[in-house]
């Protein structure tokens, strides 16, 4: 509906409310250092807000942190699950976003489908967040954003990335971040497994250096920042397809080593030690798996104010 906020792809913030989001998290989270987790900002700016919170798939980090933010928000959430809602099996999905939209302030959905999430944005009145989906997975990488640029101590402008194994949704949203705030990403996969061509096409006409290639170790060298993700994702089936076609592109030490000196390394997990990533990275000084997941609170808190227009 036209003048609602939604976030479905990270595309929609564009680049000044990307930036936007980014700077506030940072500040709301310094903020509040020293209070508990349930404790409410000083100024509870979505004081007596709701959240619809949906998910058809299973979740720690996207459920915690959206429910942490809105009690630190000031606000409430009401989780449903697939069964629950039975979202366009006993009642449309239009159909359920309109009635919801008259009962809570914003929708965020974890969808097995980016296409049933667009649908019901497309007949919400509310802000409709998009917690994960097939294609994309925006919220999650304004985490990552943020996990870099306090660990590196600058903006993430104009720094080298690295993403080695499935050109999955998380990958689709890292392709987006390079385009709006200017850095370069290689991505390496192997064949089959690429990236989105529309979200490369998108981020490469913003002028964002974007390659994929088929040897991780060409994708690594020189990187300030290297991630990955699970070889096998929730749904998929070809497990052992996967696992085998993957199996040289684990992140261990020998790969980092091609990276920058300083190079961090992030995993939006849950990992699974010993495929995608070794012990002695994911639990060695240049990760940031940790700070990454604890930083999803605060930019779900400046995703929901951004979403509610409280950030211009």
């Amino acid at each position: 509906m036209s003048g609602v906020r939604h976030l479905l792809n990270l595309s929609d913030l564009g680049a000044g409310g990307l930036r936007r989001v980014l700077d506030h998290a940072r500040a709301r989270k310094a903020a509040r250092r020293g209070l508990p987790q349930g404790a409410a900002d000083s100024d509870a700016p979505l004081a007596g807000h709701v959240l619809a919170a949906i998910f058809e798939k299973p979740s720690t980090r996207t459920r915690l942190s959206f429910d942490i933010a809105m009690r630190q928000l000031g606000g409430e959430t009401i989780t449903l699950s697939a069964g629950d809602m039975q979202l366009g099996r006993g009642e449309t999905i239009g159909d359920t976003a309109r009635v919801l939209s008259g009962f809570v302030d914003a929708v965020m959905i974890r969808a097995n489908r980016h296409s049933d999430v667009a649908d019901f944005a497309a007949a919400a009145t509310v802000p409709v967040l998009n917690g994960l989906t097939d294609v994309s997975h925006p919220c999650q990488i304004v985490a990552d954003l943020l996990a870099v640029e306090e660990r590196l101590g600058r903006n993430a402008d104009g720094t080298r990335w690295a993403w080695v194994g499935d050109g999955n949704n998380v990958c689709n949203s890292i392709i987006e971040a390079a385009g709006l705030l200017g850095f370069s990403l290689t991505v390496a996969c192997p064949a089959g497994y690429e990236p989105d061509a529309g979200f490369v096409a998108d981020a490469v006409a913003r002028g964002a250096d974007i390659r994929v290639v088929r040897e991780p170790d060409e994708a690594a060298a020189g990187a300030d920042v290297v991630v990955t993700d699970t070889w096998v994702s929730m749904g998929d089936t070809d497990v052992a397809e996967r696992q085998a076609a993957f199996a040289r592109y684990q992140v261990n030490e020998a790969l980092m080593a091609k990276a920058g000196a300083d190079a961090l390394f992030l995993h939006c997990l849950p990992a699974h030690r010993g495929e995608e990533v070794t012990d002695a990275v994911i639990d060695g000084p240049q990760s940031a798996a940790w700070e990454e997941a604890a930083n999803r609170v605060h930019a779900q808190k400046a995703l929901l104010l951004w979403s509610l227009g409280r950030l211009g």
